[in-house]
């Protein structure tokens, strides 16, 4: 973690905070939910050797960047607008761009908002989903899932207090070390499947699990989460953006246990010609990292630095 520089940046009228480490072409990396700058710690050290000037920003809501307290403020155009401003700051005309889970789903916005930025992008965990002009995201999961899907109970303004009852610690590990194929559910009773005896894995020690949770308890969860209850409101907004495609050079990495990978009907769109036709860029050999879970950047640190820097090595 030594000369990892941290600063706070104005961006998009929030405050947020970089962690940064490097000279030379900018790779910018993007978490996802529930993490921080802080799930890139393996990469910005990697790529900083190899050359690079890596940035892993704890984004809206996340960590030491502020959190605006209204839903409405989590919108694609938000999210991606402070990413534009950021870029800006750098100095830079255009990024190398790796984003996982969350982060991924901005990512793809970012591509198709702002292709011009984006010299190559290296998408772990989520593949892009075309918007569908007749299905609403949150009613359409609750239809096919049932209420207890994560992203329908995300929903619920008590969700905070559910998470609090179990102390952010005991969530936060549930949630990095599950290994379950999705879709992911969440039951009245003990939603997280918490249990006393469960261990860490050799890729999160008790230090990285206690960092997260320091900052969780500091900030709460209600800023990731605003995500998720943002979502039908950023699909009425990108009605415009119906059947456009993303024109940007795509790698795409997973793990075989991805409970996003593993979620009905989504094999078949990513190896099935769908994925391809929605992101004509897409490198065709799509990498599934096996016996892999969701936080691959974490799990398999080094194979995912090869993958993300064999992809944007060619640019």
């Amino acid at each position: 973690m030594e000369g990892i520089e941290h600063r706070s940046v104005n961006v998009n009228g929030i405050n947020m905070h970089v962690a940064e480490k490097g000279q030379g072409p900018v790779v910018l990396f993007l978490h996802g939910f529930p993490e921080l700058w802080y799930t890139w710690r393996h990469q910005l050290v990697a790529f900083a050797e190899l050359g690079y000037r890596a940035v892993a920003p704890d984004l809206r809501g996340y960590g030491d960047t502020d959190a605006p307290g209204e839903v409405a403020s989590y919108t694609y155009f938000h999210v991606v607008g402070d990413l534009v401003a950021l870029i800006e700051s750098l100095g830079v005309e255009s990024v190398f761009l790796v984003a996982h889970d969350w982060g991924a789903m901005i990512g793809w916005y970012l591509c198709l908002f702002r292709p011009d930025l984006v010299k190559a992008y290296v998408c772990l965990s989520v593949p892009f989903r075309p918007r569908h002009p007749k299905m609403k995201p949150i009613p359409t999961m609750r239809a096919f899932f049932g209420d207890d899907y994560y992203m329908c109970r995300f929903q619920d303004p008590g969700m905070e207090d559910e998470i609090a009852k179990y102390g952010s610690e005991a969530v936060l590990k549930k949630i990095l070390t599950d290994r379950k194929p999705g879709p992911p559910c969440l039951p009245k009773e003990n939603p997280f499947g918490i249990s006393s005896d469960s261990k860490l894995p050799s890729w999160l020690s008790q230090d990285d699990l206690n960092y997260y949770s320091s900052k969780f308890d500091q900030k709460g969860f209600t800023g990731g989460l605003n995500y998720y209850r943002a979502l039908d409101l950023s699909w009425e907004l990108t009605a415009a953006w119906t059947g456009a495609t993303v024109k940007v050079p795509v790698k795409f990495v997973v793990g075989e246990l991805d409970l996003v990978y593993t979620t009905p009907g989504m094999k078949e769109y990513v190896h099935g010609g769908g994925f391809k036709k929605d992101v004509p860029m897409l490198e065709e050999d799509v990498v599934v990292m096996e016996g892999a879970a969701h936080f691959i950047n974490q799990e398999r640190a080094q194979e995912t630095n090869s993958h993300i820097h064999d992809f944007i090595n060619k640019f």
